[in-house]
């Protein structure tokens, strides 16, 4: 697949991967990880005050650079050579689509904390059991003479104590796994009745289970129409897999370029074990594996403007396809590694729990398979 970027796509990629190289060392990574579990001083950087790239996927009207999917792309599949820990997935492509959907004031100014880098926002989506079902939702908001009152508990919410705002899902009607009666919330993270019960990822980051219990609101904190927040979330979130699928790209790319060096250094009988022919035959099935990725993820990107059936079909194929790469990748690359492979010393270690990490975010295997399955339209007929 031909898929060529612009002059100004090209300079955000050519820029943003020299300031990474720059500020993200292994090093510095593994002492955030150890620390807060993000960089908040790289976070503001990356805002709008220094190099515009939180902002670089929106229009100007909302603060952003005037880009739109590709710039996910670039910055996505950068951030995951870099085996970056900013939530740019979380609080840019997840939560900025959410609120840029919703409009009013409310959303308008979160938005614009978070692109100029000054705040994150965490999105509280999952329940317990839904098994990334986004109708799933029991949490219950139940309007009060001031606002609202909320009620429920959110799941494995990533970056949930990094920023000052959770933006979180909740019934104003219906019945759980009904499509309709799901509203979108903006709820402070320190408002009364607002408990973050946070741990540690396995790469290296922090999530938290939200319990929501009688948490009053104002009118505005409720985004958009009541009840009609769902087609956002299923937009939103075929749009964070192809971001996701990005991530996973420039992870693999990352792997492959790291154990082709391993194997030129690391040598046996006298010669590098990159000249062993079977060893040349796993690189390059490697490579195979990356380039199928590839051209899933901009399939993925393309089809991000059509039909919500075919939307979905298209970026539930990517997501199979990157998962079963990025298994296969990593796998052999810790393998090629040896014993070096299960080290924290070495990058690869680090970028193989980053991988099965993504390959649990947004949706399972078994999970888009059977979306697939469901929204694959029915074989014509053979002729008798």
């Amino acid at each position: 697949m031909d898929f060529l970027l612009d002059p100004e796509q090209a300079q955000l990629r050519d820029s943003l991967q020299v300031f990474l190289r720059d500020q993200y060392p292994l090093a510095a990574r593994t002492a955030a990880c150890e620390a807060a579990g993000w960089r908040p001083d790289v976070w503001r950087r990356l805002g709008s005050r220094e190099l515009g790239v939180l902002g670089a996927a929106f229009d100007e009207a909302h603060g952003g650079s005037g880009g739109g999917p590709v710039e996910h792309l670039v910055v996505q599949q950068a951030f995951g050579a870099a085996l970056v820990l900013e939530p740019y997935l979380e609080s840019v492509v997840i939560a900025g689509g959410l609120l840029r959907r919703a409009g009013g004031t409310a959303a308008a100014q979160a938005l614009r904390r978070v692109l100029d880098g000054d705040d994150s926002v965490a999105v509280g989506w999952l329940e317990s059991g839904a098994r990334f079902d986004l109708a799933q939702v029991a949490t219950t908001a139940q309007p009060v003479p001031d606002g609202w009152r909320l009620d429920g508990r959110k799941v494995a919410v990533v970056g949930a104590g990094w920023g000052s705002q959770l933006l979180v899902t909740a019934r104003t009607d219906g019945a759980a796994r009904e499509a309709h009666g799901i509203s979108l919330f903006l709820v402070p993270r320190d408002a009364p009745g607002v408990t973050l019960h946070a741990f540690h990822t396995l790469d290296g980051r922090r999530a938290a289970d939200v319990v929501l219990d009688g948490v009053t609101l104002p009118p505005q904190a409720l985004l958009g129409a009541p009840g009609a927040a769902l087609p956002w979330l299923e937009q939103v979130a075929d749009e964070a897999v192809a971001a996701q699928c990005a991530e996973a790209v420039g992870l693999m790319e990352r792997m492959l370029r790291d154990t082709v060096d391993y194997t030129r250094q690391r040598r046996q009988f006298g010669q590098p074990i990159a000249s062993f022919q079977a060893l040349q035959h796993r690189m390059a099935d490697m490579l195979m594996h990356l380039e199928l990725a590839r051209s899933a993820t901009y399939g993925a990107l393309l089809s991000s403007a059509a039909d919500a059936d075919e939307r979905a079909r298209v970026a539930s194929t990517a997501k199979v396809t990157v998962d079963e790469a990025l298994r296969f990748v990593g796998q052999n690359a810790v393998q090629l590694h040896g014993g070096m492979g299960m080290s924290d010393a070495t990058p690869v270690t680090h970028c193989f729990r980053r991988a099965t990490v993504l390959g649990c975010s947004l949706g399972s295997r078994d999970h888009h398979l059977a979306r697939f399955a469901r929204l694959e339209p029915a074989a014509a007929p053979r002729d008798a």
